[in-house]
């Protein structure tokens, strides 16, 4: 991975900011679809997709990529967003999420579309497909890295747990997951619906080292996952704090935008919103 340079990191806010506008658009086009999530990874997945992954978009398939497996599925806008920008498929492609026919499917589905390493629906799932390709990478001595990008309601599932305690005991040090802890799910905040704290305690009594950061910062995203690759004798999870519907001053923090999309109006106030930072970064850039 190479340096994290100052420019390197005015150029990552940027696409994280074009990633936001573009979320916004592909909902209201749409008209149906999750607003708080993907707004809240943008700044995860451009430090992904612009920084840390070893891929190609030329070349999808290829062998020797590393492996990202989004389990929460419904954040899927975020993550076709920063594929479209990476240049995997055309940026007016977006423009069909959800639409009959379209590559863009409400979860992400496998075999539509090139770049997605899994079908994602069934919160819970994403964990145990992260770690058989760890499993295989290890059988078939590959150096590529599996990362699994969670949510934090999906903790309530118990088959996350049981895979969480499988990776553990099986020292699966290729795998890092990332944990999306924006506080929010459909039906109101993770600690009212279902405690889940003390997480850290909880994966570092599963056998896991446990890394907490600002998932907006993109030193603190780049550096977790430096460190994660030097932890050779167990699974490593970044908890990623994050704001739920980031970027957008309405739907931040607040849990109704888990789930729902902006109507025009409130599309046309959050692309403002969005220009308006964009247009400040660009000019502290330069």
């Amino acid at each position: 991975m190479e340096p994290l340079t100052e420019e390197k990191i005015n150029f990552l806010k940027e696409k994280a900011n074009a990633i936001r506008e573009s979320i916004i658009e592909m909902l209201v086009e749409a008209g149906s679809g999750h607003s708080a999530g993907p707004l809240g990874m943008a700044d995860v997945f451009a430090a992904f997709y612009f920084h840390i992954l070893k891929h190609d978009p030329q070349n999808p398939d290829w062998s020797d990529r590393d492996r990202l497996i989004l389990s929460n599925g419904h954040i899927c806008p975020v993550r076709y967003a920063a594929m479209a920008h990476a240049g995997y498929f055309p940026m007016e492609e977006l423009k069909t999420l959800r639409k009959l026919d379209s590559r863009l499917q409400g979860h992400p589905h496998r075999t539509s579309l090139p770049g997605v390493e899994t079908t994602s629906g069934p919160l819970g799932s994403g964990l145990s497909q992260a770690i058989g390709l760890a499993l295989a990478a290890r059988l078939d001595k590959k150096k590529y890295r599996v990362y699994a990008f969670l949510s934090d309601g999906e903790h309530d599932e118990g088959n996350l747990w049981e895979a969480a305690m499988f990776a553990g005991k099986n020292k699966l040090s290729n795998l890092t997951a990332l944990i999306d802890r924006n506080n929010i799910q459909i039906d109101g905040f993770t600690e009212d619906v279902m405690p889940l704290e003390p997480l850290k305690e909880k994966y570092e009594s599963f056998g896991w080292h446990v890394l907490e950061i600002n998932g907006h910062n993109f030193e603190q995203i780049v550096d977790a996952v430096s460190e994660a690759k030097v932890i050779h004798e167990k699974p490593t999870v970044v908890i990623a704090h994050t704001i739920p519907g980031k970027g957008v001053s309405f739907m931040e923090n607040d849990y109704l935008w888990h789930g729902k999309p902006p109507n025009k109006e409130e599309a046309a106030k959050a692309l403002s919103e969005l220009r308006t930072l964009g247009g400040k970064i660009t000019s502290e850039h330069q």
